[in-house]
């Protein structure tokens, strides 16, 4: 079968089927539903949150059909050395960006299991020497790599190295879970905006408190956003005004 003609849900579950993460299939189609219907915009897309670039390729996809954006993709790309083991035995990690020490996994009890760590994260580990690697070569396998742009740092970091033109038609937030983190996110990243850009949310309003708050007072009750909603069990979007 040609594979123009199959359905893109078949196209995206062929794309990452071997790539490793979190971001289940109706998800990756909500955001490449989203990348694809906002190519009339002005802007580029932005992911904070990448791993091993699953949910990229996905977005990767329909900015290939469009050809006009590019999607940046931050995130802390840890090597096997930058994860540590806590007290309890779950896992954190600290990654030196610019000379500053940034931590994740480590704020409000949200540090990764062992189990979890050893099931999904360490198989990384054993094909690869950092996610920034598994994120290239997936990415350079689905014939994406002049589409999606990666960033090793945090959001502070990507500013400080982005263009002074940047807009941003489109924001997938996945980085740090704890409510300041996310809320300064959002702020940071609402600066690019443009009218009508799409801001979405993983795991919103299933087991993050901190990501609820962020989104119920950044974003619901901030008179800055409309049509905004919980598309799946985790994933939630909202469009900007202004």
């Amino acid at each position: 079968m040609n594979q123009v003609n199959k359905p893109i849900v078949t196209q995206i579950e062929e794309a990452v089927q071997n790539i490793p993460g979190w971001c289940p299939i109706d998800q990756l189609l909500l955001l490449f539903t989203l990348a694809h219907t906002s190519a009339d915009l002005d802007g580029d897309i932005l992911e904070l949150g990448s791993w091993c670039g699953r949910s990229a390729v996905a977005m990767g996809m329909a900015i290939q059909l469009s050809g006009n954006s590019k999607l940046h993709c931050v995130d802390l790309f840890p090597k096997k050395e930058d994860w540590h083991k806590t007290p309890d035995g779950d896992y954190s990690l600290s990654v030196n960006i610019d000379d500053r020490n940034v931590v994740a996994y480590a704020h409000g009890g949200q540090t990764v299991w062992a189990e979890a760590f050893e099931r999904d994260i360490a198989p990384v580990y054993e094909k690869f020497p950092g996610t920034l690697e598994a994120f290239n070569t997936f990415v350079a396998e689905n014939g994406l790599s002049e589409q999606l742009i990666p960033f090793k740092g945090d959001l502070q970091s990507f500013i400080k190295n982005a263009s002074s033109g940047l807009k941003l038609r489109m924001a997938f937030i996945d980085g740090d879970h704890n409510y300041h983190a996310v809320a300064k996110d959002i702020e940071i990243i609402e600066r690019f905006l443009v009218p009508g850009a799409w801001v979405c949310f993983d795991d919103a309003f299933s087991n993050y408190p901190g990501v609820n708050k962020a989104i119920e007072l950044h974003i619901i009750h901030s008179g800055k956003y409309s049509q905004f909603q919980q598309m799946t069990r985790k994933f939630f979007i909202a469009r900007y005004i202004g």
